[in-house]
């Protein structure tokens, strides 16, 4: 009897390789560039690929988003979503681009949902007994069994038409329901507009050049499987608020506790395309403080006046000792101050030159609708001033910022002349720091930023 056995044939194991693929990326002033990359990279990872390649500072706006050329239309990609597989549904010659830019609105329903959710929108079920708090609502988004009802009128095409109509909509798990008796819930008047399981959300960039609609802010179901202009669910809303309010409903009805888990843990990647070395930065309005550091010890400036006066000595003593401010003080023609001034802001990644006021709505709205983002460009209608475009309440305000000449010398001032500055970037800086006569600090400017 042998005491060898026969040797055991172990079962050979095949390593999985992924297979790569090419993908272009556009950014935000048109310029592009081509990578290789894995079959699974999320749209995460590729935002954390491009970052580092870039060098740019991750403060967890840079977003994804599918751009539809030939329809107009624009999406967020959600942080989870898989690049190669939205790529795959593309036809050939619509010519779609996938963009890389800020977007600051992105989570900011997680931090502000009152903002989001208006109460005049949303309504609670019978089985919901008294107030609920937006975060509370945001909640019953996310996980409960029962869900706060998106309800509001909304203009849409009836079915063979060619007109559009002013109907009563309702968000539920389920879909969006349109009511065909007026403004009534009952189950025998709801008809399905459109599930939303198997169709990604889109805001239409057309505005009003579609005929016959009354308002501008659209947005759209169309079916994850290829298909044209035919097969899109369109709708239009009565104000960016409303549009807002229910795109982002649609969002977290769609994905869920997916979309809370992408906020509250960005870096948890598919493809593993992670790195701790990334660059982080997140700084919050109230981590800028006004300081003086004149004395033996530094100390925080509580008082807004002595913020301000502080503010503008500092302002006039660092504006001395660059040489281009020099020429700016040492000439007495206004124009060549204005020329100098020009010349210190124009680097600013704030600063925009010749754009027009749509131009600027539009850099914003690209960027996100949060309180405080901002940008600074020439005015068009007075070519010796300047105006401060601001985002607030979901609304985008321009403030003029008017040159005054006193002495021989040139300041800025956005409330006639009560708050002065000798250039543009000490008024930026001091409205990050004070409120003043704005409706909020200035917090994110939007840049055009180039790969």
């Amino acid at each position: 009897m042998s005491l060898y056995g026969r040797r055991a044939t172990l079962p050979v194991v095949t390593p999985i390789v992924l297979q790569k693929r090419v993908i272009k990326i556009y950014s935000e002033d048109d310029s592009s560039r081509a990578l290789e990359v894995p079959s699974d990279i999320t749209a995460r990872d590729l935002c954390q690929l491009l970052i580092l390649k870039n060098h740019y500072v991750d403060d967890h706006s840079w977003t994804m988003f599918e751009h539809l050329t030939s329809l107009g239309l624009e999406r967020i990609i959600e942080d989870h979503e898989m690049m190669i597989e939205i790529q795959s549904r593309w036809g050939i010659e619509e010519g779609n681009r996938f963009y890389f830019r800020k977007n600051y609105a992105k989570y900011e329903f997680f931090k502000n949902p009152e903002t989001f959710f208006p109460a005049h929108l949303i309504s609670l079920s019978n089985e919901i007994n008294g107030a609920m708090s937006h975060t509370q609502i945001l909640q019953m988004f996310l996980s409960s069994s029962t869900y706060p009802e998106i309800h509001s009128y909304l203009h849409a095409k009836e079915q063979g038409k060619k007109t559009w109509k002013r109907m009563y909509f309702l968000l539920r798990r389920s879909g969006l329901y349109f009511s065909t008796k007026g403004t009534s819930k009952e189950p025998r008047h709801l008809q399905l507009f459109s599930e939303f399981s198997s169709s990604d959300i889109y805001v239409s960039l057309t505005g009003k050049k579609i005929s016959g609609v009354p308002v501008s802010y659209g947005f759209c179901f169309k079916p994850q499987k290829a298909g044209g202009a035919r097969d899109l669910k369109q709708l239009y809303a009565e104000s960016e608020q409303n549009r807002t309010c229910w795109v982002t409903a649609i969002r977290l009805l769609k994905y869920g506790m997916q979309l809370y888990q992408n906020y509250m843990h960005p870096y948890q990647g598919r493809s593993g395309c992670i790195s701790l070395s990334t660059p982080v930065r997140s700084v919050s309005e109230n981590s800028l403080v006004a300081m003086d550091f004149t004395g033996h010890k530094s100390r925080v400036i509580e008082n807004p006046t002595e913020a301000l006066s502080v503010a503008v000595e500092e302002g006039l003593a660092w504006r001395k000792k660059g040489c281009l401010r020099l020429g700016a003080h040492s000439s007495p023609n206004t124009l060549q101050n204005v020329s100098s001034n020009i010349a210190i802001h124009s680097s600013q990644p704030w600063f925009h030159h010749k754009i027009s006021r749509d131009e600027a709505h539009q850099l914003i709205l690209r960027q996100g609708l949060v309180d405080g983002v901002f940008l600074v460009r020439d005015s068009q209608s007075n070519p010796k001033t300047f105006v401060l475009s601001l985002s607030h309440g979901l609304k985008i305000k321009h403030f003029q910022i008017v040159p005054l000449e006193e002495e021989g010398k040139l300041f800025y001032t956005l409330d006639d002349g009560h708050t002065r500055f000798s250039d543009l970037i000490q008024l930026v800086e001091f409205y990050q720091l004070n409120k003043g006569i704005l409706p909020c600090k200035l917090k994110h400017y939007c840049a055009r930023i180039a790969f």
